[in-house]
């Protein structure tokens, strides 16, 4: 998708028009032009490809109501010929058309191949194509990852996708694997994923400069997940491949921040695991002692990811960073309260969730905050243990998952948990129905904004 964005002056002109200014650039058009609009019936909506006396393209244009949307080319790289396009708009208009194109152009095809090709857009400022072809390449990461069927996506290979990350920006990966848990004091994460072959493990990523701003992203891997014994039904079963979403979430958001060079020491932790089902599968009534000395009790297995995750925050607690942010597809309650596209996130820093929310805004990738309602707490107490892992009713089951968690920060962390979907469920421009980064681009603007000074 990345080499469809190219810097330079040569191209079939490719005009992007409001459609309340299309009317004054047509008066400025020539009779051959206008004569083809007409013709062709153009009513001053969509596409049009204009030909020239010999009836080769010599322009194309594109009226819309949303020229200022990310997703305007969404749609249009698929509509176009192949070819060069020198697109002619203004500079903000450029920088959300060269997004949308490089993602409107995604496939995955690691297992279907594609014959199709697809225009290039020229433009003639690097700078403009360098920061597309960035954050296009994170989103696509994201996609890429959750839409990889789980036997070719279990925790060995988010270790070796880490691994590659690390390689190619001078970043350190560590690996805690298996038995080696139990060693070092990680055993949520080890009780979840000893039941599969694909050995659960603690993925550990550090960049950047040692004495910069530290900040901490905790991405949850569940590679797969069965439900445990509490076993799912086959239908709620079957997208669970993208159950490592969280995962996926921090690995794209970690790419653009070492590719945008972002002055801050980023650690990155990913629980990674497959929650299967076998003989020594962890059980609904187990208590378990937790990294940070809170003992858990069992309600449901099929609510492992805060097991594995609570675990990670109680180790990102050990550096003090100024900002812990974790992902991870965690509760459906969250889909229920916010629907599919729209990622809720809870906070603990009022500053942080205003901030963020209002970058959200500035690169229209919407984030919603949700209330870490303290009464709620109490949903998750346990006869016998200091905590249950399930609340004791659904009802508000994103804010109990999120006090859950929020029980395992240190009070004098900045933290915040986003709850997302990782999931197209239907298709819109530039965004295919299969995998998808939600509120990626909103936290690196955040993060760019507060420390990029």
């Amino acid at each position: 998708m990345t080499d469809l964005l190219i810097s330079g002056v040569s191209g079939t002109p490719l005009s992007i028009l409001h459609t309340d200014s299309f009317d004054a650039w047509l008066t400025n058009q020539a009779p051959q032009t206008k004569n083809w609009l007409a013709t062709t019936q153009f009513n001053g909506k969509g596409m049009s490809l204009i030909p020239d006396a010999n009836g080769e393209l010599s322009q194309a244009i594109f009226v819309t109501n949303e020229p200022d949307s990310y997703w305007v080319c969404g749609d249009l790289v698929n509509q176009l010929p192949a070819g060069q396009y020198h697109i002619k708009a203004t500079e903000e208009q450029i920088k959300v058309a060269a997004f949308s194109w490089g993602l409107g152009a995604y496939k995955f095809d690691r297992y279907k191949k594609s014959d199709k090709q697809y225009p290039t857009l020229v433009i003639d400022n690097q700078e403009i194509v360098e920061q597309a072809k960035k954050l296009v390449r994170s989103v696509s990461m994201v996609r890429d990852l959750v839409n990889t069927p789980a036997a070719d996506m279990m925790p060995q290979h988010l270790g070796d996708t880490m691994e590659a990350l690390a390689d190619e920006f001078g970043a350190k990966v560590t690996q805690i694997v298996g038995d080696e848990l139990l060693e070092q004091n990680y055993p949520t994460i080890h009780m979840v994923g000893r039941a599969s072959e694909n050995l659960p493990r603690l993925i550990d990523l550090t960049w950047g400069d040692e004495s910069a701003p530290k900040v901490t992203l905790v991405g949850k891997g569940v590679c797969f997940d069965s439900g445990g014994l509490d076993l799912k039904p086959g239908a709620g079963m079957r997208f669970m491949k993208k159950d490592m979403g969280g995962a996926a979430h921090v690995i794209g958001l970690a790419h653009q921040i070492m590719a945008s060079n972002l002055p801050i020491r980023l650690r990155v932790l990913v629980p990674a695991v497959e929650n299967a089902v076998s003989a020594n599968a962890f059980r609904p009534g187990d208590v378990i002692k937790t990294r940070k000395g809170i003992t858990v009790e069992i309600d449901n297995t099929d609510a492992e990811g805060r097991l594995v995750l609570c675990d990670a925050l109680a180790e990102a607690n050990n550096d003090k960073p100024e900002l812990v942010i974790d992902f991870a597809t965690l509760t459906g309650a969250m889909r229920i309260a916010l629907g599919t596209e729209l990622p809720g996130f809870f906070s603990n820093d009022d500053q942080v969730a205003i901030d963020m929310t209002q970058s959200g805004l500035n690169v229209q990738d919407p984030i919603w905050r949700m209330p870490l309602h303290k009464p709620y707490m109490e949903l998750t107490g346990s006869d016998i243990a200091d905590l249950a892992n399930c609340g004791k009713t659904p009802f508000g089951g994103a804010i109990t998952a999120a006090l859950y968690l929020e029980a395992f920060v240190d009070k004098d962390i900045s933290w915040s948990h986003f709850d997302v979907m990782a999931w197209n469920n239907r298709k819109l421009p530039g965004r295919p129905v299969g995998g998808e980064a939600f509120g990626i681009r909103a936290v690196f603007d955040y993060l760019q904004t507060r420390f990029e000074k």
